[in-house]
């Protein structure tokens, strides 16, 4: 399957997949691909019901689950709970400690670097992601930095 970038593409494989696209999974959707960041559960059924789309919470945690293991959505699991995010493509993570937010990013590491893990550890890498940790530095993102430039 492609890449999934944009709701379209989410509604389009839930389709390809034979999945019944009800309109609670079409509000979940739409508001993962509005909100461009990792929302929880608690915060779907929040936002959703905050902007009059009655929900209830078994339909929200329902429609999450099968969303997620269809890999139309990306569920991130953490200590405090699982958090969703509209990339299910393969990508990395910025965690901001400062905010407790997650920043998707798209890297490419050098061929030489996924060589060495190659050797050092016998399995052929096909595919990673990874995961940063860090504080704000002043009051300016990266991200807004390198769009800047």
């Amino acid at each position: 399957m492609k890449p999934i970038r944009s709701l379209e593409d989410a509604i389009n494989s839930c389709q390809a997949r034979g999945m019944r696209l009800s309109r609670q999974r079409r509000l979940i959707l739409e508001l993962l691909w509005q909100a461009q960041e990792h929302l929880s559960a608690r915060d779907i059924y929040d936002r959703l019901n905050q902007q009059g789309k009655a929900i209830g919470h078994t339909s929200v945690y329902q429609n999450l689950e099968a969303l997620s293991r269809e890999n139309i959505i990306e569920c991130v699991e953490r200590s405090d709970g699982r958090l969703y995010g509209h990339i299910s493509d393969s990508h990395s993570h910025v965690h901001c400690l400062d905010t407790d937010q997650i920043l998707d990013i798209h890297i490419e590491l050098p061929p030489e670097l996924l060589t060495l893990v190659e050797q050092q550890t016998g399995v052929k890498i096909t595919d990673y992601q990874i995961n940063f940790y860090g504080y704000r530095v002043n009051s300016v993102s990266f991200i807004e930095e390198a769009k800047a430039s």
